[in-house]
């Protein structure tokens, strides 16, 4: 089913005559690429309208001849020719996106169409997003080998003396150089007792043997991000360094393992964080165990003892325990994992066993 057949099928289980999308991730969704600024409006009868500025008019025209969306290039504004287009249906009701909408656009449109009845599309079409087929994974198993090779190119630059910006950079060339759209996220790359925070930023830090080094990377493949976090060690690894790092292991190998179609979020992320907590580890695990990844980074679901939420198969999500133990190190192990139609499936490739450089 491609993916205007899917929000047909959801206006009409809203009794909806029509939807309106202004996020871009939204955007890429239908009309298969991420233009900065548009719209895209699709009547329950069918007609689908991608409105652009010049910028994207030939890009727009190019993704129409597979999404059958009509591309029309804007002379004003972009409401104008979203007024038209609801008087020429005569749309009566519209489902917008109050999960995402700013609220100058939400004012904006409220006054333009002021006869029409706004429903709210909540999370919806999140859900919809949620379930990546075919085309999607093959995407994101793309993205995610570039950032694999990019990886391994890496390593051997990853030497005492080097700071963590020179070689974050050298990362992200990597990754471009070897066919990624653009990187997922800002690098995260970390050293010494830098790893101790779960998102810090890179900076002139040099890294040093008896150091962790940890790098949280991800490539893009048309609009589809990947994710992966590994922790090295560089010249020599002691005891405590190998004990924390094979306990983070085994805590991710049991999330891993509790991931099922059909399980709650809640319960695969305890099935990590009582690993952790039998060697009184679990209070340095301090974020979620994973996200759902796709058009952004962190999509639809996650597993935190608090979500409600539960996997179904289709889900593409991150499985990432870490520790952190303040001015000390930190150690984070993330794969991406594909509940397919076949079962559990681990996209990620590289290894888990502690790389000591």
């Amino acid at each position: 089913m491609n993916k205007i057949e899917s929000i047909l099928q959801l206006l009409k289980r809203n009794q909806a005559d029509a939807i309106l999308l202004l996020n871009e991730s939204n955007m890429h969704y239908t009309c298969g690429f991420s233009p900065s600024e548009g719209a895209v409006l699709i009547t329950g009868e069918g007609s689908g309208y991608h409105i652009v500025d010049s910028r994207y008019t030939e890009a727009a025209k190019q993704h129409s001849k597979m999404t059958g969306l009509n591309v029309i290039e804007i002379t004003n504004r972009f409401s104008d020719e979203i007024l038209k287009i609801v008087n020429r249906h005569n749309i009566k009701n519209l489902l917008f996106e109050n999960d995402t909408i700013s609220y100058a656009d939400y004012e904006k449109y409220r006054e333009l169409l002021k006869n029409i009845e706004f429903l709210k599309l909540n999370n919806q079409l999140m859900q919809l997003r949620n379930i990546k087929d075919i085309d999607e994974i093959n995407l994101i198993k793309r993205a995610n080998n570039i950032a694999e090779k990019a990886f391994l190119e890496l390593l051997p630059e990853v030497k005492p003396g080097k700071t963590e910006k020179e070689l974050a950079a050298l990362f992200d060339y990597l990754m471009a150089k070897n066919g990624s759209d653009g990187v997922s996220f800002d690098t995260i790359l970390l050293t010494g007792n830098h790893t101790s925070m779960p998102h810090g930023v890179a900076s002139d830090k040099q890294v040093q043997k008896g150091d962790f080094v940890l790098f949280d990377f991800g490539a893009t493949c048309n609009g589809y991000h990947s994710d992966m976090t590994r922790t090295v060690a560089i010249g020599y690894a002691t005891d405590e360094m190998i004990q924390a790092y094979n306990l983070v292991l085994k805590a991710q190998l049991a999330g891993i393992k509790a991931l099922n179609d059909g399980v709650n979020c809640a319960d695969v992320y305890k099935a990590s964080y009582d690993i952790l907590e039998e060697k009184d580890m679990a209070k340095y695990f301090r974020h979620s165990l994973g996200h759902g990844v796709g058009l952004e980074i962190h999509e639809g679901y996650n597993a935190s003892p608090k979500s409600k939420d539960t996997f179904e198969t289709g889900n593409v999500t991150s499985i990432e325990p870490g520790i952190y133990i303040p001015d000390k190190f930190g150690i984070r192990i993330e794969d991406l994992l594909y509940l397919s139609p076949r079962g559990r499936e681990n996209l990620s490739n590289i290894t888990k066993e502690l790389i000591i450089l």
